[in-house]
């Protein structure tokens, strides 16, 4: 998956398992997030099925990975999934227009 935010953004990853065929799973465990690559840093809910990803620096891709256990068992069933974290440079929004301060004009006629 790739996400393309601003380094001024942060964006909210949530997971919702389901079966082969579409149907709601349940997962085994707290699934794990972990910044592989980049300079993104990550909040994870205590359930483990929401993640904030929030931007590092301009022009600096991001990988996250996410890994959940399967198997509802005593087995382990790793699925593994990455997201792409893209980050641009916010543009300007607004021009910041200021007013000095007053000054007498001596050159009036």
């Amino acid at each position: 998956m790739l996400i393309t935010i601003t380094n001024e953004e942060k964006v909210q990853v949530t997971l919702a398992p389901t079966t082969a065929a579409g149907n709601p799973a349940t997962l085994d465990g707290i699934p794990t997030w972990e910044v592989i690559e980049g300079d993104a840093t990550i909040e994870v809910s205590n359930d483990g099925m929401i993640c904030t990803l929030i931007s590092g620096a301009a022009d600096v891709n991001s990988k996250i990975e996410v890994t959940a256990d399967a198997d509802l068992g005593e087995g382990i069933v790793n699925l593994v999934d990455v997201v792409d974290l893209a980050v641009v440079a916010a543009g300007a929004s607004l021009l910041g227009l200021s007013v000095g301060s007053l000054e007498l004009n001596f050159y009036l006629k």
